[in-house]
């Protein structure tokens, strides 16, 4: 059976909250870190993971989302708090520098071939 998961990222400064909902948390995450999360999340820099839920259906998974998106912010750091008491990127330990510096060779890539005029 896939796990879907619903989440809540923050920024840095613990200012902006993003939720959202996925089938990958790693992948989700690592596409926030690298800037191809979202538009709203790369506007505001919003890359750690504080909490995330897992749901055996995507139906539950997205109720899930559309609920938490219309609490109150107070109510949603309560939850986060409730099980991430000082705040910490739960993701962080998830990637190497590796792969972040395989992702900007990928991108160093694409920016040639558009250059050059390629696929």
């Amino acid at each position: 059976m896939k796990i879907r998961y619903v989440y809540i990222l923050s920024n840095k400064m613990r200012t902006t909250l993003y939720i959202g909902v996925t089938n990958d948390i790693e992948r989700r995450m690592f596409e926030h870190k690298t800037g191809h999360g979202s538009d709203f999340s790369k506007k505001y820099n919003i890359t750690d993971l504080l909490y995330f839920e897992e749901y055996p259906s995507i139906v539950d998974a997205i109720s899930r989302e559309k609920q938490l998106k219309n609490w109150r912010k107070e109510w949603k750091w309560n939850l986060i708090k409730s099980n991430n008491k000082h705040l910490n990127d739960l993701s962080k330990d998830w990637f190497t520098r590796e792969d972040y510096e395989n992702i900007s060779e990928c991108k160093k890539m694409d920016e040639l071939d558009e250059y050059y005029g390629g696929s």
